[in-house]
């Protein structure tokens, strides 16, 4: 019996890991994408900013 204790802690610590990578993957990849997504607003406010005031040429 104490020889399935230790195997079993490994086990339990090898599936827990990987889902903190996977965790850990999706919310790099989330940042990523809000980041993306603000640079596109930003430069449409902008654009938009100088079709208003950039006056009519």
């Amino acid at each position: 019996m104490k020889r399935h204790i230790p195997l079993a802690l490994v086990a339990l610590l090898a599936t827990t890991l990987t889902s903190c990578e996977l965790v850990e993957g999706i919310f790099k990849a989330g940042m990523w994408f809000g980041v993306i997504i603000v640079v596109i607003i930003l430069a449409l406010v902008i654009w938009l900013i100088s079709k208003v005031f950039g006056g009519k040429n």
